[in-house]
C-alpha cells in the first residue's frame, strides 16, 4: 500500500474539483478509461468519480452551456497526483496500450507529467511527485523547469510480470489545480490573503504558483491565454468549482476569486 502523497498532509490541499460538462455522460466515460477513475455515485444530475472511494471528481450536467473558451478566466489544467514513479510508468504504458493522445511531457525537477486534454477541452496533467528531500530550495523559492521527460526511464519502473495499470490507485488525489487568470499577481495576491497560501514561483508576470507547507505547488495561476480576461461566464462549460481541505477552519465555505471562480473549503484533514 502506497502512502498518501506529501501534497495532501499539508495544512490546506486541494480536495476535490468540480466541471460543469455539455455532455457528462461522455466526460465522465473519458476521465474511467482515460485517467482510471470510478464511478462513486450520482445526485442531482451530478456524477462523482474518484480513486479507491476518495471522491475527487464531480461532473455537472448542462446541456445547454456554451462551451468553454480558453482565452477566458478558468481551468487551465487539473492534475492528478499518482502515489508513485511506477504508478506513473503503468499510466504511461495503459496510454500506449489505448493509444491516448498525449499533448506533452515534462520533467518539472519537482516532478514528472504528462498532459493531454478532454474532448470538451479540459486540460489534464497526469503527474508523480519525486521526493520532496530531493527538491531544491533557493530561500523560499522552489527549483522547477519544463525539461524533456525521460519516458523510458519511468516506464523501467514499473517490475517485470507487473499486473499493470487497473485505474487510478489507492492514494491518488489532485495534487494541484492550475487557472487561467486575467492577472497573476491579482490571483496571487488573493491567495496569500484567503488561504495563506506561499507564493513559491513566478515565471515572469506570466504565471506564479503557491502552496501550503512547502508543497511545490496546489495552485497554479497564469495569463498565457487569458491575460486581461475579466469575470468568467457562468453560462459557459468548464470549471464550475475547486474544493480546498483546510486544517484551519470549522465551517464550509464558499467563495469567489476575483475572476468568480468558485473556491470552496472544507474542513478537516486528507
Amino acid at each position: 500500500m502506497s502512502e498518501l502523497p506529501f501534497a495532501a498532509t499539508t495544512p490546506v490541499s486541494v480536495a476535490r474539483v468540480g466541471l460543469r460538462a455539455r455532455d457528462a455522460e461522455s466526460l465522465a466515460a473519458y476521465y474511467r478509461k482515460v485517467v482510471g477513475l470510478q464511478e462513486l455515485s450520482r445526485a442531482d444530475g451530478a456524477i462523482t468519480l474518484g480513486a479507491a472511494n476518495r471522491p475527487l471528481f464531480v461532473i455537472e450536467a448542462d446541456p445547454a452551456a456554451k462551451p468553454d473558451d480558453p482565452r477566458s478566466a478558468g481551468l487551465f489544467h487539473t492534475a492528478f497526483l499518482l502515489p508513485s514513479r511506477a504508478d506513473l510508468g503503468r499510466w504511461i504504458n495503459h496510454a500506449i496500450a489505448n493509444k491516448i493522445a498525449i499533448e506533452g511531457a515534462s520533467d518539472h525537477l519537482v516532478s514528472e507529467a504528462l498532459y493531454l486534454t478532454d474532448p470538451e477541452g479540459n486540460g489534464i496533467e497526469i503527474y508523480a511527485d519525486r521526493q520532496p528531500r530531493d527538491w531544491k530550495w533557493n530561500g523560499d523559492k522552489i527549483a522547477m523547469a519544463t525539461e524533456r521527460l525521460n519516458i523510458p526511464s519511468v516506464v523501467a519502473e514499473v517490475p517485470a510480470g507487473d499486473a499493470g495499470w487497473q485505474g487510478a490507485p489507492d492514494n491518488s488525489i489532485i495534487g494541484h489545480v492550475h487557472l487561467r487568470v486575467g492577472r497573476p499577481e491579482e490571483a496571487e495576491a488573493w491567495w496569500n490573503k484567503e488561504f495563506g497560501f506561499d507564493t513559491v514561483a513566478k515565471y515572469g508576470g506570466a504565471a506564479v504558483f503557491l502552496s501550503s507547507g512547502g508543497y511545490h505547488h496546489h495552485i497554479g495561476a497564469n495569463a498565457w491565454q487569458s491575460a486581461g480576461a475579466g469575470r468568467r461566464d457562468p453560462a459557459r462549460s468548464g470549471l464550475a468549482w475547486v474544493e480546498m481541505r483546510s486544517n484551519n477552519v470549522t465551517d464550509e465555505t464558499a467563495r469567489e476569486d476575483p475572476w468568480g471562480t468558485v473556491i470552496r473549503t472544507v474542513p478537516g484533514k486528507a
